[in-house]
């Protein structure tokens, strides 16, 4: 990437975060000119469509102080406020337990409230997952992280009837076909469980569109390990008992790419899912070769 549109990038990033700085304070365009030392005409340039134009480092500095955010967060360094001005890491690890994974993860989506969640999961979504399913995929879990979890689909079910919330998730078809199976780590969960599961996905997907959309694609033309993107904020990558947290603006951009990709090759889109997983729901009773001896 050339130099030049390195800058119209950063300009484009710090034209749309001075205009929301400015949307905020309750005071005039030219009040705001004044306070951080410069006069009316140079914040217009500043905010001009397609303008390259950035401030100088003293301007810079005086907007991060009257606005109470960081100058990294008007370039576009990292995604997240910094309220005190004090610095974000780009990448930072969140070491976590069953028990205060639930924790973070709801503070992460109020944090993210209005903006669109994009979430790939680690096995079934938290949200569809039926009590008697959880107990079986985390049996050597203590029960305080069972209900923790328990909590979590709650808490994230509630989230989704907001009407304000967009989330969108996408994971490979083939998950739900051996679930439904009964294969891998579903192996021993007996058929009725697996069909009240698939039904209770059916019914949610149908229950919360366009709140909540899922998309499945084929897991043997792409891959994607689990990671969750929080709007414009920040993005998480699950690495099992931690979380990789991404606050950096372009790395959250990549992710987003990256998910959006996933959606475009998808087999089986929202207004599919009732009825593919109504068909799933017939593989549930069938007997596999291991239980016919």
């Amino acid at each position: 990437m050339s130099f030049q549109s390195d800058k119209r990038d950063v300009a484009q990033i710090f034209r749309e975060r001075l205009g929301l700085l400015i949307s905020r304070r309750d005071q005039s365009f030219s009040a705001f000119a004044d306070a951080i030392g410069i006069d009316r005409s140079a914040l217009s340039q500043f905010l001009a469509p397609g303008s390259t134009r950035l401030p100088r480092a003293e301007t810079l500095h005086a907007i991060s102080r009257i606005a109470g955010v960081s100058v990294d967060w008007l370039l576009g360094l990292i995604a997240s406020e910094t309220l005190d001005g004090t610095a974000v890491p780009m990448i930072e690890i969140a070491e976590t337990n069953e028990t205060i994974d639930s924790e973070i993860i709801a503070a992460w989506h109020r944090e993210a409230l209005g903006y669109k969640i994009r979430y790939v999961p680690s096995g079934l979504p938290d949200l569809l997952r039926i009590e008697a399913v959880a107990e079986h995929e985390f049996a050597d879990r203590t029960a305080d992280s069972i209900a923790a979890r328990e909590r979590q689909s709650r808490e994230q079910l509630d989230y989704l009837r907001r009407p304000e919330t967009d989330m969108e998730v996408c994971m490979p078809m083939q998950r739900l076909e051996t679930f439904a199976r009964g294969m891998g780590v579903w192996a021993g969960l007996s058929s009725e469980i697996r069909t009240l599961q698939l039904a209770t996905i059916r019914r949610l997907t149908h229950e919360m569109y366009p709140t909540f959309r899922l998309f499945l694609y084929d897991g043997r033309h792409q891959h994607a390990s689990p990671y969750t993107v929080f709007g414009p904020k920040r993005a998480a990558i699950y690495l099992g008992g931690l979380y990789l947290v991404v606050n950096s603006a372009e790395h959250i951009k990549g992710l987003t790419r990256n998910f959006d990709n996933l959606i475009r090759i998808a087999e089986v889109g929202p207004d599919r899912i009732a009825d593919y997983v109504e068909r799933l729901e017939a593989l549930t009773g069938e007997v596999r070769p291991a239980e016919n001896r």
